[in-house]
């Protein structure tokens, strides 16, 4: 890859205003707002001749702006109009200043496609078409089509059929062509938000039909295509909506195509910081924003977090505390114990070996872990810091960790209001556990349980097993994050003879230690819950669970136990001390 020097814009003398949200090109252009110039993205498009590209990075990275971009470059409504272009690195070549406007452009984003309900998401994606549709009704007024044709564009609306709606781009695109004499040029932003969405609330498979017979209408047998390009976070899985398009051109993170051409390099950063006198802050800036990778270049920043901070000055979780980061929270949440326990890893900074399949399977999301991480990778919520291969038997395990300090800050957030539907209860009982006060946990816990047990609940009828463990691990993340300045919390480790639930060791040598174990009464073994905390507690002695803090010089007289019975909603914490009931 041929190395470029950075560009931050074209006047050196004035400077910029950095504005907020702009995702209109000329707008930012014209404006004299700050802008890392990005054009030579058209170039290498053009000039790679795929004909349908698909390109995912994460939110906020520029996705939006340069779709405007070449929407703004390529098509007719713009012609005689490429002074915008002037003095960035694409209109350096003649030919391509000969380029600008030449092409029919349909331009669309699936970024407002959210809703509850499959109905309700076809009517917003049909409406969206109906918008397109607006745009072209001088069609109605030419010799190039037929009254049928005329009627077809007439029938367009939010309540339309679904096949007019799974053709409707595809039939634009030869009514287009017969006008202007030339095939179109499509682009579709954010392809992949109805998906997400339709994971989210439960219609997916409906959502993935009609998303498959547009696509394969639109991209695979539309004779009036010139070229498309369809951004997105995700690569949904092949078999899922592509399985029609064999010539799809798919640029993950990890290819090298158009590697610089979404986010900022780190050249473009440290310049952006010089331009506007933070010189002496590129540690912090580095700390807080840097480590995406994309391709050959590990050191992507991300440009929202960059422009907020340009603007205000101030170190913030800019890109985390935007959009949604519902299905991040939900799949950690509502994830299985080994999610969970992964979280609480990545949350001390350590890192995770995983499979990663950069092809999204919704499907596996409630079932498979690595396909979480797959899409925390795609998402930029993680960063693969490397990869081994086993020549045996092909494995690749990824070396993942959080990928900045901003990340970090997002996932405790998060996790912390988990438990704020249940107001001060959940605080009470950390005082508690603190203060050594077993009957003010018995309470304290019980209102926390029936106040947010359902939360961790997947909505696939989970088992009366799974139910607590889901729980319990979001409790256990829950107190890793609270008390992360007293305690190294720890759960599900080798300790004695067994895996110990929950330990947490103190840092200062004041506090004492505690370790709790988790158990569902079974009736068949356990007359009451008593007998289903006192069996917690036994199982704490004869595994001998204290033994890894007797080692690092912990005192017996220090290690507090309690043991955890649940029945349903129902909590009782029995506890003993120093090894005896």
């Amino acid at each position: 890859m041929r190395f470029r020097k950075a560009s931050v814009g074209r006047c050196d003398k004035m400077k910029r205003t950095v504005g907020i949200g702009i995702q209109n090109f000329e707008k930012l252009i014209t404006e004299n707002s700050f802008y890392i110039d990005k054009t030579h993205f058209i170039r290498e498009w053009w000039e790679n001749k795929d004909e349908v590209t698909l390109i995912t990075r994460p939110r906020r990275f520029g996705k939006t702006l340069n779709m405007n971009m070449l929407e703004r470059f390529f098509s007719v409504a713009y012609a005689g109009q490429g002074e915008v272009f002037g003095g960035l690195s694409v209109w350096e070549e003649e030919k391509y200043r000969k380029l600008q406007g030449t092409w029919p452009v349909i331009s669309l984003s699936f970024a407002g496609i959210k809703a509850s309900s499959f109905p309700e998401a076809k009517k917003s994606l049909c409406y969206l078409i109906e918008k397109l549709y607006n745009r072209y009704e001088f069609l109605l007024n030419e010799n190039c089509l037929n009254e049928k044709e005329k009627d077809f564009i007439k029938g367009i609306s939010a309540n339309m059929d679904n096949h007019p709606a799974v053709s409707s781009l595809c039939t634009l695109s030869e009514f287009l062509y017969r006008y202007y004499g030339k095939k179109v040029i499509i682009l579709l932003d954010e392809y992949d938000t109805p998906l997400q969405e339709a994971w989210v609330y439960g219609y997916w498979r409906e959502m993935a039909e009609f998303i498959k017979g547009l696509f394969n209408s639109t991209f695979k047998t539309n004779l009036y295509l010139e070229r498309a390009v369809m951004t997105g976070i995700t690569r949904v899985s092949k078999e899922s909506i592509f399985s029609d398009l064999n010539h799809l051109t798919v640029v993950t993170p990890t290819s090298e195509l158009y590697a610089d051409c979404f986010g900022f390099t780190e050249e473009e950063v440290f310049a952006a910081l010089d331009e506007y006198g933070m010189q002496d802050k590129r540690c912090e800036v580095k700390k807080w924003y840097d480590g995406f990778t994309f391709g050959k270049y590990r050191d992507i920043y991300n440009p929202w977090s960059i422009i907020n901070y340009l603007k205000t000055g101030r170190l913030s979780a800019y890109w985390a505390n935007t959009s949604s980061n519902s299905l991040a929270d939900r799949l950690v949440r509502e994830g299985n114990a080994e999610v969970k326990i992964s979280m609480e890893q990545l949350l001390k900074g350590e890192h995770l070996y995983r499979e990663i399949d950069e092809q999204i399977v919704f499907d596996q999301l409630d079932t498979d872990e690595n396909a979480v991480w797959s899409l925390f990778l795609a998402g930029g919520y993680l960063k693969a810091e490397g990869y081994t291969l086993n020549e045996d038997t092909g494995e690749e395990l990824y070396e993942l960790a959080l990928t900045n300090k901003e990340v970090q800050i997002m996932f405790r957030r998060m996790i912390k209001k988990w438990f704020s539907r249940s107001g001060t209860v959940y605080n009470g009982f950390i005082r508690a556990l603190l203060q050594d006060d077993v009957k003010s946990m018995n309470v304290y816990m019980n209102r926390v349980a029936l106040t947010t047990f359902s939360y961790f609940d997947s909505g696939k009828s989970p088992s009366a097993e799974s139910q607590p463990e889901r729980f319990y691990h979001g409790f256990v993340l829950g107190l890793s994050v609270e008390l992360a300045d007293r305690y190294i919390i720890t759960s599900n480790r080798e300790s004695g003879f067994g895996r110990y639930d929950v330990m947490m060791e103190p840092k200062d040598q004041e506090d004492n230690a505690v370790i709790m174990e988790f158990k569902v009464r079974d009736a068949r073994d356990e007359a009451s819950l008593e007998d289903t905390a006192d069996a917690a507690l036994a199982q704490i002695e004869e595994k001998q669970y204290e033994a890894v803090l007797e080692n690092r010089g912990m005192p017996k007289e220090r290690i507090r136990k309690y043991g955890f019975a649940f029945e349903g909603k129902e909590v009782l914490i029995r506890q003993s001390r120093a090894g005896h009931l």
